[in-house]
This record gives C-alpha cells, structure tokens and sequence, in this order.
C-alpha cells in the first residue's frame, strides 16, 4: 500500500460557494477568503463579490491583494500522551499550550491517550485534500496490545474489521513483538486502531503515531517540534496536489 504518485482529485461540483473556491485555489482558507471578501479584494465577472456568492466554473474571479502573501510554515510535533489536540475542557492541556507560535494549527487530531506525530501549520488550504479519506494517504502507527496477539489477527485486521457496521480498508500489518505491531492505514476513524484491536478481543495500551505520508516523526522527542522544509516539504505538497 503506497501513495499514489498522482493524487486522484475529485471534480467540485458547480456552482460553488466563493469562499470554498478561493480555499481550493489556494488563495486562502475559507475563514480567510470571507475576510477578503469582505475587505472587497474579490470581484466575480467584474463586479464586488459578496458573502454568500456562488460562483461557476467559467466564471472570472480576481483576487485582488496588495501586499505578496505571507509563506505557509509547517512543523512537525510529537504530541505527549495526555494532551488534548485541540477543544480541550476544563483542566485539560491541548498541544497550542504547548507551542510558542498561535497562528499554526493542528491537521487532524490523536486522541489524548495516543502519542505520536501530527502536523502543524497555518495553511488552511491542504486540510482537505490530507484529511479525506478519498485521497487514500498512508498513516503509520506502532501499537502495544494488553495480551499476546492471535494467530489469526494479522490476517483478520489485514482485511478489514467490521466495526459498528462498518468495514475498515485494507490495511498493512507488521508483527514486532507477540504483543507489539506496526499498521499503515489510509483512513482515520475515530479511535479506529483501539476498536479494531477490541472487535479481535484485545485492548490497547500504547499507541503511538510514527509517520504521515512521507513525514517521520523520527527521533524528535515528545512535546518536541521541528519545521518541515526542503525536499521533504515539496514531496508533502507534491503528494497533496500543491
């Protein structure tokens, strides 16, 4: 299981909402394009557009800016076990107290029990095509289970396992330790790993996330962040259709 060297783009439906269109043509997110909107940077055909506008596809929209746009930044975080990854409630700790930069954010989330690597950055526009399951993008995870594994569960995890009604992909499984193992999916349900490893009357206690698409978390210590630069950021990018 790789990813695909072409990403599969899915076709947008027209008409489309402004804000959405300008997010996918990279000019901003959709919380950002609202703002040029109504900053009256956008025209459509013309003429000023408005919150709410549609817009088809042969339609002609300027954007209209004064200033070069700021570069996006994107790093690379170890979450510690115990941090929430964003919304946390009372008493809880998330992973913006724990960095100094506040404009970044994290892609997608860990549960708190889980550790592991997550992205961070402030460009809205990759949320979508790194976060739906459509563009089938590898996640690598290195897992510690309560009791020794079956004989049969690499087998049964490596097909798919129903879980409340549904069948998980395909996946690939590497077997450590009779209680240790590596999974690669491209799909990332809520606690999936946790339920999967449950419906194969097991339980986890360790989870820890070691790699998305071509980003390694590598030997970067938990609560520890490093910028993703260069050749391996133009790979990211490349894999996500930017």
């Amino acid at each position: 299981m790789k990813d695909k060297k072409v990403p599969i783009i899915p076709k947008e439906p027209y008409p489309m909402r402004i804000n959405k269109y300008l997010a996918l043509k990279g000019h901003s997110t959709r919380r950002g394009a609202d703002e040029l909107i109504s900053g009256k940077k956008v025209l459509i055909n013309g003429k000023l557009a408005k919150l709410g506008d549609k817009v088809n596809e042969s339609d002609n929209v300027e954007v209209r800016l004064k200033h070069a746009k700021k570069p996006y930044t994107y790093f690379a975080f170890n979450k510690p076990a115990g941090v929430i990854t964003h919304s946390p409630q009372h008493g809880e700790k998330e992973i913006k107290d724990l960095i100094p930069n506040k404009d970044i954010f994290p892609l997608g989330r860990l549960d708190k029990e889980s550790e592991g690597l997550i992205i961070l950055t402030d460009d809205g526009r990759i949320t979508d095509k790194l976060l739906n399951p459509e563009y089938e993008h590898t996640k690598e995870y290195i897992v510690t289970t309560g009791t020794k594994l079956r004989s049969s569960f690499k087998e049964k995890i490596e097909n798919g396992i129903f879980i409340e009604g549904y069948k998980t992909k395909p996946c690939r499984v590497k077997v450590l330790k009779e209680n240790v193992f590596v999974i690669t999916l491209t799909e990332e349900k809520k606690h999936q790993i946790r339920r999967m490893v449950s419906a194969l009357f097991n339980e986890v206690v360790h989870l820890k996330r070691t790699k998305i698409m071509n980003i390694e978390l590598g030997t970067l210590k938990s609560g520890d962040w490093r910028e993703i630069i260069g050749a391996e950021l133009e790979l990211f990018l490349k894999q996500l259709g930017r």
